[in-house]
């Protein structure tokens, strides 16, 4: 019995959860083949994660089988220096087909470099799989490989411009934590390997096993918020115009300041005009928008420490309580209240 596609649904724009249609189940005792289609150089998490994830939910009932297959079938060493025994090459006839195909990443991937035999497989194994997901800098393979043109797609936030520009064609977003287009998936950095996992399991399985799933692995069962929750001056490279890489030190520093276009640009000796121009040349954004995005980070630290919200907004510059409210909605996805619950440290 022929296991019935789903139907495509769209991707919804800037959300990290596109929204799962559940595929049909397996037949009695038929089990899902999963590939991790490996390489020398892959990130280690980038396979193990989603591994765990799929063995923990055959092992809880879920009907998974799972297999590492390399280009050329020989062992490989992970980025840590782990060695991984292969089931297989990636090319060969068998499987005859396969229900999920899963291609991790590696740095070398965004600068243009491929391992032997490594587009080949993904193109050979992707041809045969139920669907095809890629883990990070994984996004890279499939795209070189001709699979995501004219698609939606996403990866690691510092590879985002880096992929959008060597291939033109594609929609990349930026903050989602994965991205569905039809039966192609791509997730973000490293750990939302595992995120995409989960909800490919609840895709196949139903939400109690993806739970059981999750609460097994102490992992969110959503993750709350998009790939923007993960840091402002860390992915922002440093200026090489000594008046701005001073302005954003300031920002960092002391969030709730007057950071005003007006007061910035009187700081740094420059006009408005220009220096909203070198904002957009070296950030990307506008100085009110680079502002908002630090006292964002900021408040996310503050309210990760226990702070309430009304000392989190003062104290950040945001100003008041419902300000609070508004930024985290429209930048996350969740309230304030709520991100303090899921993210609250107890070392205090």
């Amino acid at each position: 019995m022929a296991m019935k596609p789903a139907e495509p649904v769209e991707p919804v724009p800037g959300a990290p959860y596109a929204d799962e249609p559940r595929l049909a189940a397996a037949p009695m005792g038929a089990r899902r083949l999963v590939v991790m289609l490996a390489f020398e150089g892959a990130r280690l998490l980038d396979v193990t994660g989603p591994l765990e994830v799929f063995s923990a939910a055959a092992r809880l009932g879920g009907r998974y089988e799972i297999q590492v297959r390399t280009p050329d079938g020989r062992d490989i060493t992970t980025t840590a220096g782990t060695r991984l025994s292969a089931d297989g090459p990636g090319t060969a006839a068998d499987p005859p087909s396969l229900h999920t195909l899963l291609v991790p990443g590696a740095e070398e991937l965004t600068q243009g470099r491929f391992p032997p035999g490594l587009l080949d497989a993904v193109r050979a194994l992707a041809a045969r799989a139920h669907r095809t997901a890629s883990v990070c800098a994984g996004a890279f393979a499939l795209a070189e490989a001709g699979l995501l043109d004219g698609r939606r797609a996403t990866t690691h936030w510092r590879h985002t411009a880096t992929l959008a520009a060597r291939h033109p064609t594609l929609s990349v977003d930026p903050d989602a934590i994965y991205v569905r287009d039809e039966r192609l998936y791509t997730s973000a950095g490293v750990s939302a390997g595992i995120d995409l996992s989960l909800a490919l399991v609840e895709a196949d399985e139903g939400p109690d096993l993806a739970r059981e799933v999750a609460r097994d692995l102490v992992v969110f069962m959503q993750r709350p918020g998009g790939q923007s929750q993960f840091s402002v001056p860390a992915r922002t490279p440093r200026p090489r115009h000594d008046a701005l890489r001073a302005l954003l030190d300031e920002i960092a520093a002391d969030p709730a300041a007057d950071h005003s276009l007006a007061a910035l640009a009187t700081r740094a000796g420059l006009s408005g005009r220009h220096l909203t121009r070198l904002f957009r040349e070296h950030t990307g954004a506008t100085p009110a928008a680079y502002v908002e995005a630090v006292r964002l980070e900021a408040a996310q630290a503050l309210l990760a420490n226990g702070e309430t919200a009304t000392v989190t907004a003062r104290r950040t510059g945001i100003g008041s309580d419902e300000s609070l409210r508004r930024l985290f909605l429209r930048r996350l996805g969740v309230t304030p209240s709520a991100y303090r619950a899921r993210f609250r440290t107890t070392t205090r």
